[in-house]
């Protein structure tokens, strides 16, 4: 059975669109999008630990975070984050913070001097204690 290049366009188009369109940008795990700034420290069913190293004016491709908690090893100055909308946000980068998070989508670049060291802790779904009393 053939299709016609009109039913064809037909499809095509719309897919197109949805692919394209603003704010449908499917974000990816940090690891894969950016292997030389992120390493997998630790991983198991409740909890992903991230070392993260950046350079001034690295930028990092749009990607995701379950909630999770940062700590800067090493930083000083800001990161830049845009958001899949275009949003941007500024937020400082200070040697020794610890900061929650909640979910979210986000390219990233480190506006500092020198180079950022931060270690994330992503928390997976379901990740309540199961320990008993």
């Amino acid at each position: 059975m053939k299709t016609s290049p009109r039913r064809l366009m037909g499809v095509l188009i719309p897919a197109s669109v949805l692919l394209f369109a603003p704010g449908t940008v499917r974000a990816q795990d940090p690891v894969k999008v950016a292997p030389n700034n992120f390493r997998v420290l630790l991983e198991n069913d409740r909890v992903r630990v991230l070392d993260f190293h950046g350079k001034a004016g690295e930028k990092i491709p749009m990607h995701s975070h379950p909630a999770y908690l940062t700590y800067s090893i090493h930083g000083s100055g800001k990161t830049k984050f845009t958001s899949p909308d275009g949003k941007t946000s500024e937020r400082p980068a200070t040697t020794g913070e610890a900061r929650w998070r909640d979910a979210e989508t986000h390219a990233s670049e480190y506006i500092g001097t020198g180079e950022a060291h931060v270690l994330l802790v992503e928390l997976k779904a379901g990740a309540g204690s199961s320990q008993k009393p």
